[in-house]
């Protein structure tokens, strides 16, 4: 197979810095791999690497933005409100929710959380009202926060430790027999695996490997200060894990395919399950509100899915079975239903949340 020009690259700079310095964090590997994936290419669709949901169907985004707007009602229907999406895709989250929104007089001011300049441009098609930031740092400092994030924290970097006769040791990537690889760190991480608070892991076998995302915990963090700040709601949205577990979940997909994920490094989409227990655990540390979190095909069904797809079949029956085929990749247990979960989260003074 010929290696794109790019990945030699990087992998290059990879070698060069662990031939002088020794093995990086995987979390390094993983964000670097990451940065130069996105920076340059739209990975979404069958010609892509990947689909998302909102590419599934518009029933996704649809009910998400029913779902803000219902939010936004029994809120009061505050002013100078904002609609922020966390890696927007295509922007077809963002158009089916911006719909939806409309039909009951939302029409907030729409805010783009998003580094790729390929997908910049896809966006500025799709929503050109849209402001974009690099992070949560520049969004509004006003007005509530209606926060969207679909597939977004997967792709943040994770640390991964690993219990060994020796005691716990963080897994890192080195450069061995002409190829990148994972390697035991040296150093004591015990204290790191104690502040995870995590019982169950006592008298765990050697090979236990602990996944962590301090970069994920981060962004819950901050969204969790911003909500009760200005006030919002936010909903997260990913696969993942809604109990502590153990293993390492770290893939790669390309070409809809999972591959090494030391092999390509910048040519394909790095990701890792979300664990759902800590984030929600961050955003309670800061006094935000957890509406709960629940699977996604769970969330859809109580908000309707079902209900809509049958009204779609009807205005279009030519579409029917693509349309239920839609709804049940989303929802089935064996496809995203069960896989994917939803996480709530909430201003102090804001109302509960459907679907939860």
């Amino acid at each position: 197979m010929t290696v794109p020009h790019e990945t030699e690259a990087l992998t290059a700079i990879f070698r060069r810095l662990i031939e002088n310095y020794g093995p990086i964090s995987l979390a390094h590997y993983m964000g670097e791999s990451n940065a130069r994936y996105y920076a340059g290419k739209d990975p979404l669709g069958e010609d892509g690497d990947f689909i998302t949901a909102p590419e599934i169907s518009q029933m996704f985004g649809e009910l998400i933005g029913l779902w803000l707007a219902d939010m936004w009602i029994n809120a009061g229907r505050p002013d100078e409100i904002h609609y922020v999406e966390l890696g927007p895709g295509r922007g077809t989250l963002a158009q089916d929710a911006l719909r939806a929104m409309r039909r009951y007089g939302l029409e907030p001011s729409v805010h783009f959380v998003e580094g790729s300049t390929a997908l910049k441009a896809i966006q500025l098609e799709a929503v050109p009202q849209a402001y974009w930031h690099d992070d949560l740092s520049t969004l509004p400092m006003y007005g509530p926060l209606l926060i969207v994030g679909n597939e977004f924290l997967d792709a943040l970097p994770v640390r991964q430790l690993v219990r060994t006769e020796a005691g716990w040791r963080e897994r890192m990537v080195g450069w061995q027999d002409g190829r990148l690889l994972p390697v035991l760190g040296t150093m004591p991480m015990d204290a790191a695996v104690r502040a995870e608070q995590r019982p169950d892991l006592r008298g765990t076998p050697d090979g236990t490997i602990v996944e962590t995302s301090p970069a994920a915990a981060a962004v819950v963090y901050e969204i969790a200060g911003r909500l009760i700040d200005q006030g919002g709601a936010a909903l997260l949205i990913d696969y993942g894990y809604d109990e502590p577990r153990t293993g390492s979940t770290l893939q790669a997909v390309r070409a809809h395919m999972k591959v090494d994920p030391f092999a390509l490094p910048g040519e394909a989409d790095l990701t890792a399950h979300v664990d759902f227990h800590a984030l929600s655990n961050a955003a309670l540390s800061r006094g935000c509100r957890w509406l709960g979190t629940v699977e996604q095909g769970r969330f859809l069904r109580n908000l309707g899915i079902e209900a809509r797809a049958e009204a779609l079949s009807k205005v279009a029956p030519e579409h029917a079975e693509a349309i239920h085929s839609a709804c049940t990749r989303l929802t089935a247990e064996g496809q995203m239903g069960a896989l994917f979960k939803v996480l709530g989260l909430a201003a102090p003074n804001w109302p509960d949340g459907a679907g939860f």
